[in-house]
């Protein structure tokens, strides 16, 4: 029966396999429960806590029942166009903001109602690919190297473009990025803009984790191609509530047909946000010097974090430089390919099984962010800690004094712990 029905799933959606990032999360409870020690550097979840004061606003509104419009509250909206205002200097018209049940449902419908191909810098995030297959899109990966911090080169793009200048296309561009943590300098994201306008490309700017640019220096490529940029963002990183499932669209006004395109396709599946987790929105887009504090601290953390991991993997050959932003690492184990081929390891995907299996560290491989099988690289989320007891130290104990290796000893011991084994792992190979 299962084999019969198996005929009939779409072409779009056979082969495909449920998100890497929910999966490894998925292994890494089964082992748990099993009784096995697992440092779980897979799932790039905040371990932040929400701030209290949005916490307070999700309670005062946890009666309200009513569904609210398609496109979001309108005193949500309104909010969302005020935060792209005070933090990148963006215009935006709160008629052209539109909230969704998470930026990943916002990404999708868009894919969904713009017929034109993906284009996406190789690594990724692990959706974006997907969803575009789902829907019967196109992906080209833009090529990119380690050299160059991963990140897509404007020439490439115009490259891929010019073979067919009329052809539809949306470009994302994540950064500071998943898997890598890097970001884009001002000159880069300059020329993009130029290639994008040249060929009419619609960018869409994911800015999931602009605030946690460690320096606060986070720039927009919308500030350069306000025409033909979407900026993508929510509440799941920067204010530590991925499970609140809420994401905003900030769209210009020549590509209001595209929002109001989008709304249709809402209004027929998802209805609308959760009208609670909306309200309480407001307050956190809406900022004040709580959040701002919360802020400084979070990213004092999370700088220090990359650190430490960088100086870690330096000192047994993996060589990685220096992270922006976020929390996540992308390093390249090439320098031990010889080795990891005598026990039969070959791809990213080997690796990463045999890492969890051996030392209990769960990782995602390159290969599942687009990169080819054979390149050793893996995406390293260093989340395990508990970031309300980090935060609270850093904001009390450590408010007058940098975080230095006792502070992430003491706040941080498993991600101490996994890089203690997968040195050890490594260089006993």
């Amino acid at each position: 029966m299962a084999k019969q029905n198996a005929i009939h799933l779409n072409l779009n959606v056979r082969g495909l396999a449920p998100s890497a990032t929910l999966t490894i999360n998925e292994k890494s409870q089964e082992l748990i429960r099993q009784g096995k020690p697992v440092y779980r550097l897979g799932l790039g979840q905040s371990p932040f806590p929400v701030p209290e004061r949005v916490v307070q606003a999700l309670r005062d509104h946890a009666h309200v029942k009513d569904y609210l419009p398609v496109c979001g509250l309108w005193p949500l909206r309104e909010a969302v166009a005020s935060f792209n205002k005070r933090t990148q200097g963006i215009d935006t018209n709160p008629e052209n903001v539109m909230i969704g049940p998470g930026s990943k449902e916002l990404i999708f419908i868009l894919q969904l109602v713009y017929y034109g191909d993906l284009l996406i810098p190789t690594p990724s995030w692990v959706s974006y690919s997907p969803q575009a297959r789902i829907v019967g899109r196109h992906t080209y990966w833009v090529p990119t190297s380690g050299d160059n911090f991963w990140r897509m080169s404007p020439d490439q793009l115009d490259r891929i473009c010019r073979t067919d200048p009329e052809k539809p296309r949306i470009a994302i561009l994540n950064y500071p990025a998943n898997p890598s943590g890097y970001t884009y300098p001002l000159d880069r994201l300059k020329e993009i803009a130029k290639v994008a306008r040249k060929y009419k490309v619609i960018l869409v700017s994911d800015e999931i984790y602009g605030l946690l640019h460690f320096k606060n220096q986070h720039v927009s490529v919308a500030r350069y191609y306000p025409e033909g940029t979407i900026v993508s963002g929510g509440l799941s990183k920067w204010c530590g509530a991925g499970g609140w499932r809420l994401g905003t669209f900030s769209f210009p006004p020549n590509l209001d047909w595209l929002c109001k395109a989008m709304s249709v396709v809402a209004s027929e599946t998802y209805t609308s946000t959760s009208a609670p987790i909306q309200y309480a929105a407001i307050t956190a887009f809406n900022g004040g010097e709580d959040i701002e504090d919360y802020l400084f601290h979070v990213r004092r953390i999370l700088k220090a974090l990359a650190k430490y991991m960088v100086d870690q993997m330096n000192g047994f050959n993996v060589r990685i430089p220096m992270s922006h932003g976020a929390f996540y690492l992308f390093p390249d184990f090439g320098y031990y390919r010889e080795q990891l081929a005598g026990r039969g390891v070959h791809t990213s995907v080997e690796l990463c099984t045999v890492l969890l299996e051996e030392t209990g560290i769960a990782m995602l491989p390159g290969h599942e962010f687009g990169r080819d099988p054979s390149e050793l690289t893996a995406r390293l989320a260093f989340v395990d800690f508990d970031g309300e007891a980090a935060l609270r130290a850093a904001m009390e104990d450590y408010r007058q004094q940098d975080i230095d290796d006792a502070f992430i000893r003491s706040k941080a011991p498993r991600l101490v712990e996994a890089m203690k084994r997968m040195a050890e792992w490594f260089m006993s190979r």
